[in-house]
């Protein structure tokens, strides 16, 4: 018997808006901040506790972040972990559909 064809579905770039979850900007948001501050604490082979104290939080909060828990953190909360790690933080504002 032969297995009907596969229907795909292209999204729309932001998988929280495609499962129909609320604040789907602000979720992406989120976890390209998080996805950026994870990378720096993996490539400086930081412990949780260790980035903990660059970052001004108790490990727990850290091991949230990692595991991208991130109802508990705001955007600007993120971004100035970022700055903490050494990082500039750029807003960019353009046309939606341009990328």
């Amino acid at each position: 018997m032969e297995e009907p064809p596969v229907k795909v579905i292209r999204g729309s770039g932001n998988v929280f808006a495609d499962l129909g979850l609320p604040n789907p900007e602000e979720r992406q948001t989120k976890l390209s901040l998080a996805m950026a501050i994870n990378e720096i604490v993996k490539a400086r082979r930081l412990k949780q506790a260790e980035a903990g104290v660059l970052l001004g939080l108790p490990q727990p909060k850290v091991s949230q972040l990692v595991n991208y828990r991130l109802d508990g953190f705001s955007v600007e909360r993120l971004m100035g972990f970022l700055t903490r790690l050494d990082r500039d933080v750029k807003i960019v504002i353009r046309p939606w559909r341009e990328l």
